[in-house]
């Protein structure tokens, strides 16, 4: 049977993530999925569009999604759902995981790395982070779950942007792309989010295509000096676009931030697994994400690489190609992380 996709819906309270989920689950969109929904929810969608008896665990919806409720372990509903689906007792073909506004979605991701049976019905497509325009500059400022959600995004949706100003709004991108620089954003409105990009954006897996550089959003009009200056690293930087009369302070003050390591020298792979083991082991639960493409000495192909927390992988990519320029290039996200050390420790894993 193939993998489960999974989707792991984050975001502030407010930011609209019910809204979307109803919109997932409502709409004729000819996919059946089961949604997992954390209890402590600041609002349940049962109220609304459920019509059956809430004490059954599990709700069939009239267009044939699935929505359940977890009171105990994810990893046991994440179970019991792959096993009815093998049965037949139920029918779905993806899941939608809802953490509450204030979690921190690591555990959740890594429960479909650590658990070897879960990992053997799902595959975790992807992290979508909801980010409401209007309170998310105070909520940033104020909470580092709000920050840690950013970091760990594949996928950022901005809705009530219509709140906002063009300058305010101009400015909450480039501070999520200075955390996040992985993450492409979209300003949504009320939920409304086309299906496909939603789901099977293959954020997660370890794809042989990884867009970290800072610039790789579409240059949007007052980036249009990306591409010559990165200064994703936390520098301080003047062109104009960040010189807003609101007199903020500049947003590299944020604790999750990122930066990434590029190198055209193959790494020697023993020594890439120590340092990086060293690394997780101190620094494991600042480091939101980490993933890379990276250049390996002993084999002629991409070596794919990614972590979470103090979880981390590699897979063999595709070949290099003949007429390809072989480098490295992994991207570190995570809670005031030393540049520093991990830069240099990269550096001294080369051949």
């Amino acid at each position: 049977m193939s993998l489960i996709p999974a989707t792991i819906l984050t975001g502030f309270l407010g930011a609209g993530k019910t809204t979307l989920l109803k919109r997932i689950l409502t709409e004729a969109h000819g996919q059946k999925i089961a949604v997992i929904e954390n209890e402590f929810g600041e609002e349940n969608i049962d109220s609304d569009i459920l019509v059956s008896d809430t004490s059954e665990q599990i709700i069939q919806m009239s267009n044939g999604c699935i929505c359940c409720t977890i009171r105990e372990d994810l990893r046991v509903t994440l179970q019991d759902l792959a096993e009815k689906k093998r049965k037949g007792e139920l029918s779905f073909d993806r899941v939608v995981i809802e953490t509450t506004g204030l979690a921190d979605p690591g555990p959740v991701a890594q429960t479909f790395f650590m658990d070897d049976e879960i990992a053997e019905s799902y595959l975790l497509d992807s992290i979508l982070t909801l980010v409401d325009a209007k309170h998310a500059p105070t909520q940033l400022n104020e909470r580092q779950e709000a920050r840690r959600q950013v970091g760990f995004a594949d996928q950022i949706f901005i809705s009530k942007s219509e709140l906002v100003s063009k300058d305010s709004l101009e400015a909450l991108q480039h501070r999520l792309k200075h955390m996040n620089p992985r993450a492409p954003q979209k300003t949504v409105h009320f939920g409304e989010v086309a299906i496909k990009d939603v789901f099977d954006l293959r954020g997660f897996n370890l794809n042989a295509k990884l867009d970290i550089d800072p610039d790789f959003l579409k240059a949007d009009d007052h980036d249009h000096d990306h591409a010559h200056h990165h200064h994703a690293d936390g520098e301080a930087c003047d062109h104009p676009s960040h010189k807003h009369a609101h007199g903020h302070h500049h947003h590299t003050d944020d604790d999750v931030n990122s930066f990434v390591f590029k190198s055209d020298r193959p790494f020697d792979p023993a020594k890439l697994e120590d340092f990086l083991g060293a690394i997780v082991n101190i620094y494991g639960p600042r480091m939101l994400r980490y993933k890379g493409v990276l250049f390996m000495q002993g084999t002629d192909r991409k070596v794919i690489f990614q972590g979470v927390h103090q979880l981390m992988g590699s897979d063999l990519g595709p070949a290099w190609g003949p007429e390809e320029h072989k480098s490295s290039k992994m991207v570190f996200i995570g809670i005031d992380l030393p540049k520093d050390i991990l830069l240099q420790g990269m550096e001294q894993a080369l051949v």
